[in-house]
């Protein structure tokens, strides 16, 4: 549906049409957490057939997240130049793909050929889903719209872990079909995106403002459409668009930030429940079937899935900053009981998942979808592709960092040594947002920009 062709818009706009738009986006978000967190079941049966050891299996589970740096790093750029739109069309065709060729593989090499590219459509997709969303959304809901990609990637987790206990009990060759069903989502993402229109704010870069005002007329009403579409035009006239500039005093500030958050985010050690919690449960808890042991990380999903529903509703009322810090604060202290759960020889399985899930809770309330929003939110226009890679990048390559390290980091230094390290990161990512992280609820995008430049203007509200 071309912009240009579409109805006149009334002056409020349309919510059912917002929706419509941030949801389509947001399914980027459900093949993200669906094909992130399928790992998790499918790798018990998987390390038996293909006889893995245990550098392999962790090969076997980071081989996406390697893929999803390049994604990552290419993604900004080629939406720049080709539009968020495109991009993310090509990342629906990855995603199928790497479903088919993930539930074909015989062995290792084409298993993480297959994985590889999902990854580099989840990567694009990471920086792309939350980006576009951020350009399309007024500001006065722009925190809820872009945590609906949070609320997509948690969805797809949960449904992943639902996959992955129902097919358990079909046996051995069942991890097969836990991949190869993603193609189902990822057929209707691509179908999706025909549905909705260019990003407003890069149909302006590109001189094509009468389809960027039908755009924001759609979404906003038309007489806020001229409001914005003229604040868009004279930012984006302001810039130099080089990525030169984000190393400039004021944006080299946002880009720390960004990057230090992004890095923060996965080094909290809550993707190891994500991509072992099954391992987990199996061999530090003991004495579990596979499908019980993959039962118990539905459970996760399940409050993973309703804290970040939570987060829906509060994130553009409290703030990002309260979050954050309360997030990483319930987190230090989850990781770090976990840690003296794990240095009984049999640990309690109960108590062990209840930590695990308030370490899950704490982390979709605050630092799962308060990161993403932040890094939507604070680069400039022209450059703003360019810069979520970066930040994007880094948070991948954490990730990446955590899942090839943690099976070897606790056998090295015992679960305990490894959970106390993640406690760690959590207090650092406390300090962080309490220290430097501004307030970004309820300023337009432009506004925040201007603030960079004028830092004694930028309130912590």
């Amino acid at each position: 549906m071309s912009p240009a062709g579409s109805p006149a818009a009334s002056d409020r706009g349309s919510r059912v049409y917002l929706y419509f738009v941030a949801l389509v986006a947001a399914t980027s978000g459900l093949l993200f957490g669906f094909d992130i967190a399928v790992i998790n079941g499918a790798i018990i049966f998987l390390r038996d057939q293909l006889h893995l050891s245990e550098l392999q299996t962790e090969t076997a589970a980071s081989s996406l997240l390697a893929g999803c740096i390049l994604g990552a790093s290419v993604g900004g750029w080629l939406s720049d130049r080709f539009g968020r739109r495109r991009v993310l069309m090509i990342s629906a065709v990855l995603f199928g793909l790497s479903a088919f060729c993930a539930a074909c593989a015989r062995n290792l090499p084409e298993f993480g050929a297959g994985r590889f590219i999902g990854g580099i459509a989840i990567g694009a997709a990471s920086v792309l889903a939350p980006l576009y969303i951020a350009e399309v959304a007024p500001a006065r809901n722009r925190g809820r719209l872009v945590a609906m990609n949070q609320m997509a990637i948690v969805s797809g987790i949960l449904v992943a872990y639902l996959v992955n206990w129902l097919l358990s009990f079909a046996g051995p060759s069942s991890w097969r079909w836990m991949f190869a069903i993603a193609a189902i989502p990822a057929a209707a993402f691509l179908a999706g995106l025909f549905f909705v229109p260019e990003s407003p704010r890069w149909l302006i870069e590109k001189g094509r403002s009468a389809d960027a005002l039908a755009v924001l007329a759609r979404v906003n009403g038309r007489f806020a459409a001229l409001r914005e579409a003229r604040e868009i035009e004279e930012t984006v006239a302001a810039e130099s668009g080089t990525l030169a500039e984000l190393f400039q005093p004021g944006l080299r500030r946002a880009l720390w930030i960004a990057v230090s958050l992004a890095i923060l985010q996965q080094i909290t050690g809550i993707n190891t429940v994500l991509f072992y919690g099954s391992l987990i449960f199996q061999e530090h808890v003991g004495g579990g079937s596979p499908t019980s042991a993959i039962f118990a990380n539905v459970l996760v999903g399940a409050v993973n899935f309703a804290a970040t529903i939570v987060a829906l509703a509060v994130i553009d009322k409290l703030g990002r900053r309260p979050l954050l810090m309360i997030s990483s604060g319930v987190m230090a202290a989850g990781q770090l009981a976990l840690g003296l759960a794990f240095r009984a020889a049999h640990p309690p399985a109960a108590l062990v998942l209840a930590i695990m899930l308030v370490c899950t809770a704490s982390f979709a309330v605050g630092l799962g979808p308060g990161v993403w929003v932040l890094l939507s939110e604070i680069f400039p226009t022209r450059i703003r592709g360019r810069a979520m890679s970066i930040a994007t990048i880094s948070l991948w390559a954490a990730c990446t960092l955590l899942t090839m390290t943690f099976l070897s980091l606790s056998r090295a230094l015992s679960a305990t040594g490894a959970f106390a390290i993640y406690s760690a990161m959590c207090v650092l990512a406390f300090l962080l947002v309490w220290r430097v992280v501004p307030e970004t609820k309820g300023r337009s995008l432009e506004e925040i920009e201007r603030s960079w430049h004028a830092p004694a203007d930028f309130k912590r509200r």
